[in-house]
């Protein structure tokens, strides 16, 4: 056994168990004497519930109960909520709809809850549902986000004149207008970042079970983040007091920001295991997933960019309508506002930023957060009018950018953001010089002369990440403060639990986190463990997304440890009969500075225990610290990816040939795992800008409902990946590091399509850039004929 030290290849202590098939997921718990719940989903995108008639479904075998919102209306079951507050640009809050559990009156999606069937198996569930007859009355979809606020078109929400959520806006207007006017070009650019389905490798799961003897409900889930999830089903839908739940999420395979938010399946299972007096277990089947997962992106943009007759960028302007769906998610409001608009500036040093975002309702599943969450949304916009306003301006794209970056810091944006820390020139040239961007005419050519086209795209991202500090988000409509919590438990023998508030669903946390208290306790890594996912073993905490478990969740276990070596100091002075001021600690020593007297750790904590050798009127026996940690600003992870496509025009396939990222995370704490992030986040990236999208025809039924219709990247459809870090500190946390789970999905999009656009000389290229769109671009374009010539 071995101390490791932060920025070490360690491998994932969790693998072992996943990969031998040990792990334990939530639909791997079963409860004694559960039952199977199965939802009645409406067929409808849109339709009035006249009457729901259970009575031949109740008779079938094996049915344990049917429910409806009639008996969740009966119990003062509350609606689902959305967590973020957004007003509009005349100062009105934002408009919700109701959001029940199970539909009350109204259908507004495919897949909406009607009713829900718990019988003894599952099958039986299943038969029962089908069973049931609704009577609807149906009314026209709302399906299309481009005439969804038009005045002749239905409401999706009775109470909600032109589907309108919000219409919100930040920066100043008047002086965008201004750089607008004295502009000596202006850049346009109309852009569609499609809607997308997250799809994680495990669907979501829930087991509500209600202890009648203690009046006390336990729910296991696929959540991102238990704690929010036993605070909203308390204080708002009105499950039980926060005391009387247990929230417990296990191992969770992925979640991509899908797995942050409060569903009906979890809140209903909770809630009939009361009501039937049994366990309620339920998992999401992939049709399932498809129509009830909340959904990411879907945005219509027009933007433009203003700029001077050298090439500096004067202005930006972001006209964007966001799709929310039918309902407003928990953190919904969020992403098309203070997670998308915020980052319009990107790397690049702008004086005036004016963006409106109008949140628009339509009768399709919900959106919300989705790996990169609004970034990647900004950035795709931000990358492409740099890209295209370079090859108006006949400026090489990469010095286009060098003489744009923001080059002081701290640097304040015209749209809120402080950026505390960076060098974005030097990611550029390292990037440029491993993708070998000066060798790449002559790559060019040489596919020409096969008859192919090829091109490079650059991407110079920045995100915000950490999601905090508290303050700052509370002033801009957050419900929640998103500070975290830990708490450090050292044991009579020296080995040590780390209880932690964030949670982890494929990031590596039981490596990472126990990487951290390993080199700075100087202790074996294999003595440490990290507990996280339920609410009755560890402090509220605030879970995982945004990439803020490293920024904000590893800061508080750094703060708990502060405290920890502080008393044990303490307790080895008495030990060593010495000054507290004279003891040192380091490699898990702690020695009389100038002398050869030591003490090892593990032997501190068991005098703790003890308590023998030091005055307890003065010290407490034991040793187990807890802390909170708030930071002072979000971290901001940058960097930039080139991608190197060759496409050929006769069937309009792309191939990815290269792929170079070079990012600036901070202090990278395992490289190793660092890397493996990144490469999840191209992989879905490059999904985005090639494959995948989700389509609704016009009377709202989802096109692409499985994986016969929604194309998810292969491994054959990306290169092995060239990757290096520059590092810049995060000055705003202890540890220095500015997160990296969702840098390549940022990235990714924008680096694709201005490969693609490039190599066909033309930027009438859509997402997702298929085959067949593609090749339809060459044959209107005659971009085949221009790269022979």
């Amino acid at each position: 056994m071995t101390v490791t030290r932060i920025g070490e290849a360690v491998r994932r202590k969790e693998d072992h168990r996943f990969i031998t098939g040990k792990g334990q997921y939530t639909d791997d718990i079963s409860r004694p004497g559960q039952a199977h719940a199965y939802f009645l989903r409406s067929p409808h995108a849109h339709a009035r519930i006249r009457k729901i008639d259970t009575s031949a479904a109740a008779a079938m075998p094996g049915v344990v109960g049917i429910l409806t919102g009639a008996e969740l209306a009966e119990d003062k079951i509350g609606d689902l909520i959305c967590g973020w507050m957004i007003h509009s640009k005349d100062g009105s809050p934002m408009k919700m709809g109701s959001h029940p559990a199970l539909a009350k009156g109204k259908v507004r999606y495919v897949g909406d809850h009607v009713a829900v069937v718990i019988a003894e198996s599952l099958d039986q569930a299943k038969d029962a549902a089908s069973a049931i007859e609704v009577d609807y009355e149906l009314l026209p979809a709302v399906a299309e986000l481009a005439t969804a606020q038009d005045a002749k078109t239905p409401l999706v929400h009775d109470e909600i004149p032109a589907n309108t959520a919000f219409a919100w806006h930040l920066g100043d207007k008047a002086a965008t207008d201004a750089a607008f006017a004295r502009a000596h070009h202006v850049t346009k650019l109309d852009i569609v970042n499609q809607r997308l389905v997250p799809n994680p490798m495990e669907p979501r799961a829930a087991i509500g079970d209600y202890d009648s003897g203690n009046d006390a409900f336990t729910l296991w889930t696929t959540s991102q983040n238990p704690h929010v999830a036993r605070l909203v089903l308390s204080a708002f839908v009105g499950i039980a007091p926060e005391h009387k739940l247990r929230v417990i999420a296990p191992d969770v395979g992925g979640g991509f920001g899908s797995k942050i938010f409060i569903y009906a399946e979890e809140t209903v299972c909770a809630w009939a295991s009361k009501r039937v007096g049994r366990p309620v277990k339920w998992t999401s089947d992939r049709s399932e997933a498809f129509l009830s997962d909340a959904h990411g992106r879907d945005h219509i943009t027009h933007a433009e960019l203003a700029l001077d007759d050298k090439g500096k960028i004067l202005g930006m302007k972001v006209a964007t309508r966001a799709n929310m769906g039918a309902y407003l998610s928990t953190f919904a409001s969020s992403i098309p506002t203070y997670l998308y608009a915020t980052l319009l500036s990107g790397q690049y040093d702008i004086p005036a930023i004016y963006c409106e975002v109008d949140a628009v309702y339509t009768t399709t599943t919900p959106v919300d957060a989705y790996r990169g969450a609004g970034r990647p949304e900004a950035t795709f916009v931000v990358e492409r009018l740099a890209e295209v306003a370079a090859r108006e301006l006949s400026l090489d794209p990469a010095d286009f950018r060098k003489r744009n970056f923001v080059k002081k810091f701290p640097h304040t944006t015209p749209v809120i953001m402080t950026y505390d820390a960076g060098n974005y020139r030097a990611s550029l040239d390292k990037a440029m010089e491993i993708a070998d961007v000066k060798g790449f005419g002559k790559r060019r050519r040489e596919s020409a002369r096969h008859g192919k086209l090829r091109g490079l795209g650059y991407s110079c991202y920045i995100e915000a990440c950490g999601i905090a500090p508290s303050q700052a988000v509370g002033s801009l409509g957050a419900g929640v403060g998103l500070w975290e919590s830990a708490e450090v438990r050292v044991n009579p023998t020296g080995n040590v639990e780390v209880l932690t508030g964030s949670h982890s669903h494929g990031q590596g946390h039981e490596t990472t986190f126990a990487q951290l208290v390993s080199s700075r306790l100087g202790i074996p890594i294999e003595n440490v463990v990290v507990v996280h996912g339920d609410t009755d073993k560890v402090q509220f905490g605030m879970g995982t997304y945004g990439s803020r478990s490293g920024a904000v969740g590893m800061s508080a276990i750094v703060k708990a440890l502060d405290k920890v070596e502080a008393k044990a100091k303490k307790i080895a002075a008495h030990i060593l009969e010495a000054a507290e001021g004279d003891v040192e600690f380091a490699d898990g020593k702690f020695t009389v500075a100038g002398t050869d007297r030591s003490i090892d750790f593990a032997s501190v904590a068991l005098n703790a225990y003890v308590a023998h050798k030091f005055p307890t009127s003065e010290i407490e026996p034991g040793l187990k610290e807890g802390a909170f940690y708030d930071p002072t600003n979000f971290t901001f992870p940058a960097g930039t990816h080139i991608c190197e496509v060759e496409v050929d025009p006769d069937t309009g396939k792309t191939t990815i040939a290269n792929w170079t990222a070079v990012d600036d995370f901070g202090v990278v704490i395992n490289p190793m795992i660092v890397e493996g992030q990144v490469h999840g986040g191209i992989a879905q990236g490059v999904g985005q800008a090639l494959l995948e999208g989700a389509t609704y025809d016009k009377d709202g039924q989802l096109m692409t409902g499985s994986y016969m219709d929604y194309t998810m990247p292969r491994a054959d459809d990306l290169p092995s990946f060239k990757m290096a870090f520059t590092e810049t500190r995060c000055p705003s946390n202890p540890l220095g590091i500015k997160g990296c789970g969702e840098a390549g999905a940022i990235a990714a999009p924008a680096a694709v399509i201005n490969a693609i656009t490039d190599a066909l000389g033309t930027e009438a290229v859509p997402m997702p850039a298929r085959p067949s769109t593609v090749w339809q671009v060459v044959q209107q374009t005659g971009a085949a004929r221009t790269a022979a010539e």
